[in-house]
């Protein structure tokens, strides 16, 4: 069953950058394409942003230009570079394998990211 453990969430203020970081405990990650998803209260949860195994990166239209994803194989971690944070990006953020609809049935706890002055 794979782990996933996410981090680097916080409190900062509307413009502001934070870099978040997600370690799986799972073999062969690098065949993985892998996203990060965020859920803001009483929302579903979305995927914002994915990078496959080749390295090309998507990202939905709400953070485009301002948040970069990327990934390390050799210690089997994704990360997600926030720039211009808005106060419409608090959430819990969470990472796991991309698209949704093969997604890991097993969520790490996530990490809060609020922005607010």
């Amino acid at each position: 069953q794979v782990q996933l453990v996410e981090s680097g969430g916080g409190l900062v203020q509307p413009g502001g950058s934070l870099r978040l970081s997600c370690t799986a405990s799972i073999t062969f990650f690098s065949r993985y394409s892998m996203g990060w998803y965020r859920q803001a209260p009483g929302e579903q949860r979305d995927l914002v942003a994915t990078i496959t195994p080749g390295g090309t990166t998507e990202y939905a239209d709400s953070v485009k230009g301002r948040f970069t994803i990327s990934k390390d194989n050799a210690k089997r971690s994704v990360y997600l570079q926030m720039n211009t944070l808005k106060p419409e990006d608090t959430a819990v953020y969470y990472c796991n394998r991309a698209p949704s609809n093969v997604a890991w049935d097993s969520w790490g706890q996530g990490t809060q990211v609020t922005v607010s002055s």
